[in-house]
């Protein structure tokens, strides 16, 4: 048995549990590979099984946070229609064994690019794989929620006046200093609101390049990661998400803005757009309004992150840093809005 440090809780007791789960084995090694402020995550192998194991995070969560029984109901609803899911394995609500309800899927191998520019990948091959991740998303949108069970995985319609709602009470909220250009990105989102379209999609919540796996070989998703935040939404909020690449510097959560697209084999934003509108006809126009929504929300995020840190109940321990980001990501969305890029 090889349990290294950062497991946190008795690996003794899951060995025990995948023993009548799974049948013995004589392997089982278990390695943490994440932590801070999403649910904890490792890899497994048990016998010749290679999986992943996710689970909540020990101690008091907030009330719907860390809602690891809906990262598996949305996986399992998924897998079978060809949208790239990792295999679901197991769902285990007691908290007896691993001191939090936890879950199991199959691990997939492939590769992981955290930074949009794509370093780690040939310049031919970055275009395709920025397609690939647009391909991705539309047969994610393209999936009828209530088809596959998940039509009362959220409240459908009215999806952007709700979200920007939400949002605008966490910042005014905040104990945080003010940050001029938040308060004007949130006021023009609420006098800007397009009509609702109807659209009901599943929304990933957290869709972008550095939350997939793609293929070890070809420029296709493989596996779409960290369901955590994903409900019933609208589709532009995800594709409005993923295109804040072109939008953010790469210092900002590693985007592509200032740097020669041509050169170094990257698509536009608008090829990027086209790619997905083409694999999920019928789709309304992506406007500046969605993007900067996922500016204006991207950076309450940034501030509630900034204030958990304050508060010592987060990773981390700059919270000035965390509070510019926020900042540097609001300016990004007045950019947006003024045109500017």
């Amino acid at each position: 048995m090889t349990a290294p440090g950062g497991i946190d809780f008795d690996p003794r007791r899951l060995r025990d549990f995948l023993a009548d789960a799974l049948g013995p084995s004589d392997v089982f090694e278990l390695d943490r590979i994440s932590g801070g402020q999403s649910n904890p995550t490792y890899f497994l192998t048990w016998g010749d099984r290679r999986m992943v194991l996710r689970k909540q995070p020990n101690g008091p969560i907030l009330k719907g946070a860390h809602a690891i029984d809906r990262e598996y109901r949305v996986q399992s609803a998924l897998h079978p229609t060809g949208v790239p899911i990792a295999r679901p394995v197991l769902y285990h609500d007691d908290p007896a064994v691993l001191g939090t309800p936890f879950y199991l899927m199959d691990r997939v191998e492939g590769r992981v690019f955290d930074d949009c520019a794509l370093p780690g990948a040939d310049p031919g091959e970055r275009r395709a794989l920025w397609m690939g991740l647009a391909d991705a998303m539309a047969a994610m949108h393209a999936v009828r929620p209530d088809e596959v069970g998940l039509g009362d995985y959220g409240r459908p319609g009215n999806y952007f006046e709700r979200q920007i709602a939400r949002w605008s009470r966490q910042w005014q909220d905040s104990p945080s200093g003010p940050i001029p250009e938040l308060d004007r990105l949130g006021a023009w989102l609420t006098d800007n609101l397009p009509p609702d379209d109807g659209a009901v999609s599943l929304a990933h919540g957290d869709f972008r390049m550095g939350n997939v796996i793609f293929d070890p070989a070809e420029p296709r998703v493989a596996a779409i990661l960290d369901w955590e935040l994903s409900t019933l939404g609208h589709p532009l909020a995800d594709l409005g998400f993923c295109a804040l690449a072109w939008h953010t510097a790469p210092d900002e959560y590693g985007g592509i803005l200032g740097l020669d697209h041509a050169a170094l084999g990257l698509p536009s934003e608008e090829d990027f757009v086209e790619r997905y509108m083409a694999r999920n006809p019928g789709t309304s126009p992506l406007l500046p309004f969605h993007k900067a929504f996922a500016l204006f929300r991207f950076s309450v995020i940034w501030v509630g992150i900034a204030d958990r840190v304050r508060l010592g109940t987060a990773a981390g321990a700059d919270a000035g840093r965390h509070g510019d980001m926020a900042r540097r990501l609001a300016v990004r969305g007045v950019e947006v809005i003024d045109g500017r890029h």
